[in-house]
């Protein structure tokens, strides 16, 4: 229970303060002097306004809200996000499926790749005295075809 922003404790410290300056016989005048005061000012339409405004300045943000439609909007807001996340996890789980065929189709394409490339032999790879010696030839005529000095088409000027 809180009166005037005191506390139980802070008000009985203060009675014990009140007792030992005003003394016991002093204590009950102050006391009923503060009681008709505070009644008082407890009822006065002042203290029902500022009541009233307080109130209303703790609600205003809420109010304010409902009005502009701010709490639908947040609430979609919310659902959005939701949505969002659960998207963000089945594109995961995509990106591992296709990870997975990628992998898949590497693993194929190794396992294929010795049924479509021809093998490499060691009698391809030699060649027969006869194609040494026809390819040492047409590299020889080639060699001993002379070649004509250019010509200049320029005609003597006198």
């Amino acid at each position: 229970m809180d009166f005037l922003g005191l506390g139980p404790l802070e008000f009985f410290f203060i009675l014990i303060i009140a007792l030992i300056v005003l003394g016991p016989r002093d204590m009950v005048k102050a006391g009923r002097t503060i009681g008709t005061f505070l009644r008082r000012l407890v009822k006065s339409p002042t203290w029902q306004a500022v009541r009233q405004t307080s109130s209303e300045l703790r609600y205003l943000p809420n109010r304010l809200m409902r009005e502009a439609g701010v709490e639908e909007e947040i609430e979609e807001l919310k659902t959005i996000g939701q949505e969002v996340s659960k998207l963000g996890k089945v594109e995961d789980s995509l990106r591992q499926e296709i990870q997975k065929t990628n992998q898949e189709i590497k693993e194929t394409e190794r396992g294929l790749s010795a049924w479509t490339t021809p093998p490499v032999s060691a009698a391809s790879a030699v060649t027969t005295p006869e194609e040494a010696e026809s390819s040492e030839t047409s590299q020889a005529e080639t060699a001993e075809t002379p070649t004509e000095p250019p010509t200049t088409d320029t005609e003597p000027t006198t």
